[in-house]
This record gives structure tokens, sequence and C-alpha cells, in this order.
């Protein structure tokens, strides 16, 4: 087996990473593996940005692993998706073709690369009753004591920041440590300006919108997922489901959840920011390059010349 890199296409939200992957994906003759907490769940495309259309090129489908793998209600977590990771990163350089990592959920991608070594937390169920009982802003203040919370979604709900909080004592106790790390990767971070980023968010919304989001959310509600369960899911999926609900007009929701997504693309930022203050080397992509030139800045920065690409 060749010693095979990982290429890592990494950004913020809207910042076309998808694109990116899969331009350098075919070139390559590669495949993808998603690094994205939501597309994993199967019959949520429009809200999780899956873009299925874009996996294909010159009539030629891009093998793209780890997207519709889970049903939604799962509670998808970062110790299976690193599980799930080995297992297609295996196979995929053992037919000796190139892993392209794509996507925007930091923890995952740093837990992979970084091969942490995690532990499936078992839930208690007397800690769970305990907890009940306490009031959230009490739960969410010991959370914080903990861990940076990256993730709004543990606080939103109590089920949820009860097994966050459970999950965070559960690592106090027995931290977890780090293994042999991915010894051949290199991260390519997609940039933009803050004012050009905020304009694609909103420009992809309106988009997403016109294409069917609202009926995907509804959709999800008439098969029985709840609206408490569709919070977990995203800000999407939270704000129109409140929409639907009556809870805000259209206007208010599109308004408030575009603000949402600029303050989301904020703290995935901030996530991959702290990985290069914690010795990461990111690689720069302006997003406003051509495709071409950001293909040729990859292929300068990464050495092929002792793999054999087809």
């Amino acid at each position: 087996m060749q010693n095979l890199p990982l290429l890592c296409i990494v950004g913020a939200t809207a910042s076309g990473k998808t694109h990116l992957a899969v331009q350098l994906a075919h070139r390559l003759q590669g495949e993808i593996i998603s690094a994205d907490s939501r597309q994993v769940y199967k019959r949520m495309d429009i809200g999780t940005g899956k873009d299925i259309n874009e996996y294909i090129i010159d009539n030629k489908q891009i093998p793209c692993h780890l997207i519709d793998i889970v049903e939604p209600g799962h509670h998808y977590n970062v110790y299976e998706y690193q599980r799930d990771f080995r297992v297609v990163y295996n196979d995929i350089v053992n037919r000796n073709k190139i892993p392209v990592l794509c996507g925007g959920s930091g923890m995952y991608i740093e837990a992979v690369i970084s091969n942490y070594q995690l532990d499936y937390v078992p839930v208690d169920e007397e800690f769970h009753r305990l907890m009940e009982k306490r009031p959230m802003n009490e739960l969410i203040t010991e959370l914080k004591s903990y861990k940076p919370l990256h993730n709004n979604t543990d606080i939103l709900d109590k089920k949820r920041l009860i097994r966050a909080l459970e999950i965070a004592l559960y690592g106090k106790q027995k931290p977890c440590y780090q293994s042999d790390m991915l010894n051949n990767y290199t991260l390519f971070y997609i940039t933009f300006e803050r004012s050009v980023l905020r304009q694609r968010i909103a420009l992809r919304l309106k988009q997403r919108l016109e294409n069917g989001m609202i009926n995907e959310v509804k959709s999800l509600l008439e098969t029985g997922i709840s609206m408490e369960d569709l919070f977990y899911y995203g800000l999407e999926y939270r704000f129109i489901s409140q929409y639907l609900a009556g809870k805000m007009n259209y206007e208010t929701m599109v308004s408030a959840l575009t603000i949402a997504i600029g303050q989301f693309a904020k703290r995935q930022q901030t996530w991959f920011n702290r990985m290069r203050r914690n010795g990461f080397k990111l690689i720069d992509i302006d997003g406003s390059l051509p495709d071409l030139q950001k293909l040729d800045q990859i292929f300068s920065t990464t050495d092929f010349e002792e793999i054999s690409l087809f």
C-alpha cells in the first residue's frame, strides 16, 4: 500500500468546500470523505447542504462516503464518526485511491487527523434523573466550566445538555489521549472576507428556501420527528420548524436564520484558528480565486511525485 496523502478541504459554511473537493477528487481520481456532522442523516438533504448534484462531473459520479448513513432521530457523535472514518479511510487507501476529507465540523476533523482515542460514554440513568432536578442555567454554567461550547445546540435542549454534561464529566475523569496521528495529511482552509462570506450565506439560504427546504422540514415533522429533535439537527431545521409552528413569520425567520448562520460560521472560523494556534498547519486558499488557481495551489504544496495516481 502506498503512503497516500489525506487532503483536507476545510472552512466555514458557504465557503465552497464541496465544490473544490469534488474538483480535486475528480482530478486525482480520488474519493471524498465527508466531515459534516449533519450530512450523515438520511432525508435531510437541503437543510444540511449535501449538494448532491455537485458530486457529478462530466457525467461521472465522484464517490463520497459518510453521507446518508443514519436515520433522523439518532444522535450521531464524534466517537461514531471517528470509528466510521477509520473504516472508510482504510478501505480507500487499500484500493490505492487518494482520500479527500471535506467539511466544516472542526471537532470531527481534528479527532480523525489527531487520532484521539475516544471511548463510548454509557448513559447513566441515575445521573440523568438527578440532573433533571437542576435548573438549566446551572447546568450550562457547569458545562462551560469543563469545556468551551463550540456547539450551542448542546444548551438549547435539557436532555441534550445533560448528556453533554455527562460526556464532559466522563472526559474529565478519563481524558482522551492521542495515539499515532495520521502522518501524511494536508489541511487546506478556504478563506473569504467576512462581508463576502455573509453575502454567500444569504444567497445560499435564499436558494435553499426556493429549492424546497421548508417542505423538507415539514416532511420530517410529518414522519414523526419532533420539533425538539429538529433543534438538534442545526439552525435551518430549528428556525424553519418554529416558523411552521407559527412562532415567527417568514421574513423574521429568514432574517434571524441568516444572522444565526453567520454567527455559526464565525464559531467555525474560531475553531480552525484555534487549531492553527495549537500547531496544526492550515494552508489558506483564497475562496475568490478561480477553480484552476485553487487546484494549482493545492498541487504546488502537495508532493505527488512518488505516488502513481492513475
